[in-house]
């Protein structure tokens, strides 16, 4: 069954790899920037400790302001495809052989057709309301690391698979998850926080996790690189400077406490939902306008 999962996995990255590069040489898109690099490093770093990248990527991309808002969640889920392929082998390898493959397979399936559902209504939705969609699910997210880091919510258990009833939840929850991602929510945090809820052992929801995302990121980058919504400068250079880090994390830092790099986490998710909900309502405000003058003017 391990080879069943990380056969679909290696081909997804060799299809992602191929589809990215290709459209960036006929873009001309194909040159890395150095920062980007380095950021594609760092929030990939954390990633693989389960602290999530989206969040730190979101702010940073906002900070930087060089992505249009439209462009942001697709931008995302392209720059982190490869180095997310990268934590799934890693942890399938390392502790897959643990985990119901069962609850493996529904998850990534469930996530993937979530990913492809979600990325036409990404595309189609206006830009003030995938923003306020992402802000909420970010405060949301914040929330859920402060109960955690306050002991507030369960730890989780010591289980390796789950009853049927509470797989079949977790599965349409990875549904969900998946449409969210084309909004630019991340699923590391929600699925790490679903799944030690439900009983299961922490550490063995890594390599569920991985390659839920690892196969849905690199269906749905399918989807988002003709669409041509996808900085491709910046999508290469966080796999450049992302899959390096993974490999670092993974086998070099596996005892390290993320206990405060989680709190940090915490203001750049409420940062980034801020800055989001700030510019929902100024494009929310500059749809109106015109309605506003158009009924000036027809009154008069």
């Amino acid at each position: 069954m391990l080879i069943a999962l990380l056969v679909p996995i290696v081909l997804a990255g060799f299809v992602q790899s191929w589809l990215l590069i290709r459209t960036a040489i006929a873009r001309k898109a194909l040159r890395p920037r150095g920062e980007a690099v380095a950021v594609g490093a760092a929030t990939n770093f954390f990633d693989t400790l389960g602290i999530g990248s989206f969040a730190p990527t979101l702010a940073w991309l906002k900070f930087r302001g060089r992505v249009p808002d439209r462009f942001i969640p697709g931008t995302m889920l392209v720059s982190h495809a490869l180095p997310t392929i990268v934590q799934a082998v890693i942890f399938l390898i390392l502790l897959g052989v643990h985990v119901d493959p069962a609850l493996i397979a529904g998850s990534a399936i469930a996530l993937l057709i979530g990913g492809l559902a979600g990325a036409p209504l990404a595309l189609r939705m206006r830009v003030w309301v995938v923003q306020i969609v992402v802000a909420t699910a970010l405060l949301i997210a914040a929330l859920l690391y402060a109960l955690s880091n306050l002991d507030l919510m369960p730890v989780g258990g010591t289980a390796a698979s789950l009853p049927i009833p509470l797989m079949v939840v977790a599965i349409i929850g990875n549904f969900l998850m998946g449409v969210l991602l084309n909004f630019g929510v991340g699923h590391y945090a929600p699925s790490l926080i679903m799944l030690s809820l439900m009983g299961l052992d922490p550490r063995l929801a890594f390599p569920i996790m991985a390659t839920a995302g690892a196969l849905t990121v690199a269906g749905v980058s399918t989807r988002h690189i003709p669409a041509g919504n996808v900085d491709l400068r910046t999508a290469i250079s966080f796999a450049i400077g992302g899959i390096p880090a993974v490999l670092i994390a993974a086998f070099v830092v596996k005892s390290m406490s993320v206990e405060m790099l989680r709190w940090l986490v915490i203001v750049v998710v409420v940062y980034a939902a801020a800055v989001m909900l700030r510019e929902a309502a100024k494009g929310r405000a500059a749809e109106r306008a015109p309605e506003a003058d158009k009924q000036t003017a027809t009154s008069l």
